[in-house]
């Protein structure tokens, strides 16, 4: 049955190494890495405040780490790989999610957001896609993943044991139904938390065992920094951190490192958001 999934192609011809790998470390848990790296947005708030006024639209920073996270998977496809039931697959769609706010106080709840970016697609329409969603939720005050996890957790917790006992066995095997998988963060090829929204600077966050996501990345806040210029001067930049926790099982260090050259040359060279992702980025790897 783990041949064959709905999400994901099942990757043959690994060595060794990768294929004892999910019995030595058979938890995403336990095997994450995590990294913080910042990058210099000066020119990318300028192109986005620059089009914001002249054009009427409503670019943000998220948008663009999302658009450009959505082209470095798109070009480092082992990034989209996910193991389940100790098997590797290669993800069929390069998907994003993220928690939105309903209102910016400790009380409002939390709603789960879940995108699929095309290889078509470009800051605009990445923009276009995730304010139009956070708009249609923040209206409904709710969608479809909340009310299924509403119904669920009010069950008996001698049935929630059994239930998410069966979900185990159900995604060992691959058969998980689609009903609860279908906009689950947890099933996404990447999971983002804009801690920069309320003001905090990025952190590392854990990888979660249930689901196949393997890569969480959080973001902190846009921020100014005097930074050393190549020409020996100094200037004052506007920087942004970002701390990614990854499955080291999916790819070795040297992939991942080489990966966030491409995330790092499109959100320092702006011009290039206008590009759909699937255009190739002039870095060399």
């Amino acid at each position: 049955m783990r041949n064959k999934r709905r999400d994901g192609d099942r990757i043959r011809g690994l060595d060794g190494y990768h294929k004892i790998l999910p019995y030595v470390m058979p938890k995403r848990t336990e095997a994450e890495v995590s990294m913080t790296e910042q990058f210099d947005v000066t020119d990318l708030v300028r192109y986005m405040d620059k089009r914001n006024e002249e054009e009427g639209t409503n670019l943000k920073i998220f948008h663009a780490i999302c658009t450009a996270i959505a082209r470095t998977i798109y070009h480092r496809p082992k990034l989209n790989i996910f193991i389940s039931g100790r098997t590797f697959y290669q993800r069929k769609d390069i998907t994003l999610s993220f928690v939105v706010k309903q209102k910016f106080n400790d009380e409002a709840e939390e709603t789960l957001m879940f995108m699929k970016v095309e290889p078509d697609m470009d800051l605009d329409s990445v923009s276009k896609m995730i304010l139009g969603d956070v708009k249609k939720v923040r209206k409904a005050k709710t969608n479809d993943l909340d009310k299924l996890m509403e119904v669920v957790g009010n069950m008996p917790r001698f049935i929630l044991e059994g239930f998410f006992g069966t979900l185990k066995v159900l995604e060992y095997h691959g058969i998980m139904p689609k009903a609860l998988t279908a906009g689950d963060p947890n099933y996404s090829s990447v999971l983002l938390s804009n801690l920069g929204s309320i003001k905090s600077d990025s952190c590392y966050h854990h990888l979660s065992n249930y689901g196949t996501c393997s890569i969480m990345i959080t973001i902190g806040t846009l921020h100014k920094e005097i930074k050393l210029m190549p020409d020996g001067s100094t200037q004052t930049r506007d920087v942004i951190n970002c701390t990614f926790t990854l499955d080291e099982r999916i790819a070795d260090g040297f992939y991942f490192a080489k990966s966030l050259r491409i995330a790092k040359y499109v959100l320092e060279h702006p011009e290039t958001m206008s590009q759909p992702i699937s255009d190739p980025v002039p870095v060399d790897l």
